[in-house]
């Protein structure tokens, strides 16, 4: 019972930060949202200015520990940062206000292809395959999908495909070259050099 009494004040203190999160993610939820009570970008920001106004108060009545003063401030400022960002997302139906589905799908790609090859790493997939994987596996998930993109491939000109090609090729060269800037960068160099060698030949002068 000693020890625990000497936690209690430990743990109050972290029920109220944690309590501050929840408050915050309780603004940000929509789907939280009063019956019939109006959502949008003005709004919800309203609401959240309101409750960063009403916390700075408490920095200075006295009323928190210097402990949570401190995590207070660190809170409202990184609040003050994102403010432009956080509230962009209400104006616009079915935009997501995270990237948790993102993220899954994401979880879901990697998992579906450790199942296939039995490799953790998965860079060799994405490096060959760029955007395509994602598209693949959208397209996959059910008949009415697959049928759909057999519809709209139809309907796709030669002109319009060879220009879809050629943006694709260009992404997915483009991220083949930051992953070896980043992850075999001595090499990279060294090829870049060569091809610089090859294209712009040295002449001596006479």
């Amino acid at each position: 019972m000693a020890e625990r009494a000497a936690w209690a004040d430990q743990l109050a203190q972290i029920k109220r930060l944690h309590s501050w999160l929840l408050e915050v993610e309780h603004i940000l939820d929509e789907s939280r949202a009063s019956a019939g009570e109006a959502v949008s970008n003005a709004t919800v920001g309203s609401r959240l200015d309101s409750w960063r106004e009403q916390m700075a108060k408490h920095l200075s009545d006295g009323s928190l520990s210097e402990l949570e003063r401190e995590c207070l401030t660190e809170f409202l400022q990184v609040l003050s940062n994102l403010r432009p960002h956080l509230v962009q997302c209400y104006d616009r139906e079915d935009f997501p206000r995270t990237n948790n589905d993102m993220e899954r799908s994401i979880r879901r790609l990697k998992t579906r292809y450790r199942r296939i090859s039995g490799r953790k790493n998965w860079n060799a997939y994405l490096l060959r395959y760029g955007r395509s994987a994602a598209y693949y596996e959208w397209w996959e998930q059910d008949a009415t999908r697959r049928q759909q993109l057999v519809a709209q491939s139809s309907r796709l000109d030669h002109t319009r495909w060879r220009e879809l090609r050629r943006q694709t090729t260009v992404a997915q060269h483009e991220q083949l070259t930051r992953f070896r800037f980043r992850h075999k960068r001595q090499a990279f160099l060294a090829s870049l050099e060569e091809r610089w060698a090859a294209a712009a030949p040295t002449h001596s002068l006479h």
